[in-house]
């Protein structure tokens, strides 16, 4: 796995990540498991690698 994505790239997916993941301890109900999808973009910037940039051949990092 090399990683594909950059630096602003990352930091988008952080911030993202830390919106979604918020909505579980803000939603009530059924509702509040919706904020676990931020676990996806805050996976993927932690590892600085995305499988559909993989598939698409997209790359956001300088070699």
């Amino acid at each position: 796995m090399n990683a594909n994505i950059g630096t602003a790239d990352r930091v988008i997916r952080l911030v993202l990540a830390a919106g979604l993941f918020s909505l579980f301890f803000i939603l009530d109900g059924d509702q509040k498991w919706l904020g676990l999808i931020g676990l996806v973009p805050l996976a993927t910037g932690l590892m600085r690698w995305c499988p559909l940039y993989s598939l698409f051949g997209i790359r956001t990092c300088s070699l």
